[in-house]
């Protein structure tokens, strides 16, 4: 396989600075789907000196909010020429089915089309201080430079809502994506690089966290951090980024209840059920693979959401019966495997799945089995935990009350869902949930116009809505008097002269 020079820096397309490279293998069958750079320190650091310097000397910042916003929409045009190419690739990182591929892009398009509508009407507001020779203006500045570190489940969507706002606001940035799926941020920079991205905004750096992850967020010409991911990679960068106060904006998953009352449509409920935690094989931060049923109702959910799983079929990318697909890795799904066996050790009772499929065309894949582990009690680490795998655990609960209660006994609070068809509790059980997202009677959607975010340890910060362009934008004020005068405060004195 050729070698290929895929770190973008300062407007150039360049290999690491120790030549190294990385494989990036199928999920599916373990084959080999393309080398990459691996970048190191130095690299980093000259992504974060190419992003500042053009800062800094104003090649992005001078454009207006308007022009910044058509390169948005190019971009988003682009992306639409693109969206088969970089669908295939996305699909082919992640194992994820192509037709879910496909559905992400139409997603990313409409997040960039979205910022460059919200950026074409952003404009500062005026302040009334009751007096006519005041103007007291706020406007809305880029933030600066930012790191932006995505994760591998997502990666072109979650890079979008990161990359369209930053580049509306007007700020320099360094991409990051995950080291396991980079093909689609590739294809990302050579599109804005060919929309007209000045030189030096723009910077992709390739390679594993732990070499380059320190400098994207602790360098002090770095203004602000954007990550996506675990819980425990996102205390780092806290930490990190603490020691030069940079803004932070996080998004480190969850535990979601998927809430079904008795008196819900439970053919709808249990069919979004399934989907909510085996979509991508449960690898999605806002899966509902905490399932949380009523008890008069729990014998007949339960049941059917087990045959459903065990009929669910593995495959690859371009299977075309395929409803899911393989997880992420090797270590992945070994990691996968020890939380379903922790919870079975801890009393939870096994309905399906569990295991690894037999058939002779997913054995070279990292495939697990939807499973389905109920009688769980809150207590238990598997509840608590994110398996980020196809794992659903179910509970029983008897009242509202106690349905809110142990919706709400997480530290996450990224999603929920409330299914019944009592119009005023479902108000009143969503209102109580302490999570950034609840769906009522569904589950997944969500839109570019609607913030995104969670609560507690899910992170801090939003993403999408207007709140996600503003968290690339500071507010400042200007106060302009048109007619100054002599404050009075103190009384006035000659030099030398006694009061």
């Amino acid at each position: 396989m050729t070698r290929q020079a895929l770190l973008f820096i300062w407007g150039q397309w360049c290999e690491a600075s120790d030549r190294g490279v990385r494989e990036i293998r199928s999920p599916h069958d373990g084959s080999l789907i393309a080398s990459v750079p691996e970048a190191t320190l130095t690299d980093a650091l000259a992504a974060i000196e190419s992003a500042r310097f053009s800062f800094d000397a104003g090649l992005f910042t001078s454009w207006s909010y308007s022009e910044r916003a058509k390169l948005v929409g190019r971009i988003a045009d682009l992306l639409e020429r693109d969206a088969e190419m970089i669908a295939i690739s996305e699909s082919h990182d992640t194992g994820k089915r192509i037709v879910e591929a496909r559905f992400d892009l139409t997603d990313v398009i409409a997040v960039f089309r979205y910022y460059a509508e919200l950026g074409a009407n952003l404009n500062g507001r005026n302040v009334d201080v009751g007096r006519n020779e005041i103007k007291s203006e706020i406007v809305y500045e880029p933030v600066g430079v930012a790191s932006l570190i995505g994760p591998w489940n997502y990666p072109l969507l979650q890079a979008s809502w990161k990359v369209a706002p930053a580049l509306v606001a007007g700020c320099s940035f360094i991409l990051k994506p995950s080291e396991l799926t980079p093909s689609s941020a590739i294809h990302l920079i050579r599109i804005l690089d060919e929309a007209g991205v000045p030189k030096g905004v723009a910077n992709l750096i390739l390679g594993s966290g732990a070499v380059v992850g320190f400098p994207l967020t602790s360098d002090p010409r770095v203004d602000m951090v954007s990550f996506t991911g675990g819980l425990a990679t996102g205390k780092t960068i806290m930490g990190a980024a603490a020691q030069t106060v940079k803004k932070i904006a996080l998004e480190l998953g969850g535990k979601n209840p998927n809430i079904i009352f008795a008196d819900a449509d439970l053919a709808a409920a249990i069919d979004n059920a399934v989907t909510a935690g085996f979509l991508h094989s449960g690898q999605v931060c806002s899966a509902g693979t905490r399932l949380l049923v009523e008890r008069e109702i729990h014998d007949q959910v339960v049941s059917a959401i087990v045959e459903r799983a065990r009929a669910i079929r593995l495959g690859g990318p371009n299977d075309q019966e395929a409803q899911t697909g393989p997880l992420i890795s090797q270590a992945h799904r070994a990691k996968v495997e020890t939380y379903i066996a922790s919870a079975i050790a801890e009393g939870a009772k096994l309905r399906a799945g569990g295991g690894r499929p037999s058939e002779e065309n997913l054995r070279d894949g990292w495939y697990l089995e939807p499973t389905v582990l109920d009688e769980c009690k809150t207590e238990m680490n598997c509840v608590q935990d994110e398996s980020f795998g196809p794992v659903i655990t179910v509970e029983t609960f008897d009242t509202e009350a106690e349905a809110i209660q142990l919706g709400n006994d997480t530290i996450y609070g990224l999603s929920g869902a409330v299914w019944t068809s009592d119009h005023d509790r479902a108000q009143r059980v969503a209102r109580a949930l302490r999570h950034g997202t609840i769906w009522i009677n569904d589950y997944g959607p969500y839109r570019p116009e609607a913030e995104w975010g969670g609560f507690k340890a899910s992170g801090t910060g939003r993403e999408l809505g207007p709140s996600g362009l503003f968290e690339y934008l500071e507010a400042k004020h200007i106060w302009t008097n048109l007619n100054p005068a002599k404050s009075g405060w103190f009384p006035e004195t000659s030099v030398g002269e006694k009061p």
